[in-house]
């Protein structure tokens, strides 16, 4: 990958995100899982389900 492709990607990447209006950024964050569910899987969910009962 040169660098006029990079470049062109990242410009096409920040023009994608200044357009999309800023009420719809804030809910694809709030969609987000939890960084514990994303590298550790249902794991952490089922131990703080054990823990609490």
């Amino acid at each position: 990958m040169s660098f006029q492709d990079y470049l062109k990607y990242l410009i096409k990447r920040l023009l994608e995100y200044m357009e999309t209006p800023a009420d719809e950024r804030k809910r694809r964050k709030e969609m987000r899982e939890a960084w514990t569910a994303r590298w550790f899987g249902m794991i952490p969910l089922s131990i703080k389900m054990f823990l609490r009962k």
